[in-house]
């Protein structure tokens, strides 16, 4: 006789995917505030965002795909949260324990955020290559500074693509470097985002 399989939510995989959708939908309700039916909410798809490091001595890249974000067009905002204990790549696996334990401290600071305006109107329609600017409130390691940042928007018939690349100084956001390690960790930070839009379904 067959067993029915239940699934255990105490399980890693399973707490990760039910945050992963808690989230979501905290992003979508942060969104949908003043929205009215007739908005445009466009969500996060294969999004990833990277980080480089270039000192004199070394340099330091790691990627994080536990991205999630939306778009409201209507309202013109925007909202990016990420984990901060899923950057991957390293050059070493101490690098990257002390990258999450002493640098951004992710367990007293478990996401980084970003969230405000369009300043640019942005044409969902329109195909080709568009540039827009957003303003914002950036989070990371508990310290929030008003940033900036140009996005480099590609829109093909059935595909929205989306880039952007700024810099991050350490010393805004409280993140202290040890003198013995200063020559391997670059006082300002490289950071690329990209991904896809998906037009949020009714």
């Amino acid at each position: 006789m067959l067993k029915r399989r239940h699934l255990d939510s105490t399980q890693p995989h399973h707490r990760r995917a039910l945050l992963l959708k808690f989230s979501i939908w905290v992003i979508v309700g942060y969104l949908s505030t003043f929205r009215t039916a007739q908005a445009q909410v466009y969500l996060f798809s294969n999004a990833q965002v990277q980080f480089t490091s270039e000192a004199p001595l070394e340099t330091i890249q790691a990627t994080n795909k536990e991205v999630i974000g939306a778009i409201d067009l209507q309202q013109r905002t925007f909202l990016v949260q990420i984990k901060n204990t899923a950057f991957q790549g390293f050059n070493s696996p101490l690098q990257q324990e002390h990258f999450f334990e002493n640098y951004l401290e992710s367990h007293k600071h478990p996401r980084s955020s970003f969230k405000g305006k369009l300043i640019d109107t942005f044409d969902p329609n329109a195909t080709g290559v568009q540039y827009i600017r957003i303003k914002g409130i950036l989070n990371i390691h508990g310290i929030e500074q008003e940033r900036i940042v140009r996005v480099e928007l590609n829109v093909a018939p059935k595909q929205i693509t989306f880039k952007s690349a700024f810099t991050v100084p350490l010393h805004e956001h409280q993140i202290s470097i040890p003198r013995i390690v200063h020559q391997k960790i670059a006082e300002e930070i490289k950071v690329q985002v990209q991904g896809e839009l998906k037009l949020k379904q009714p």
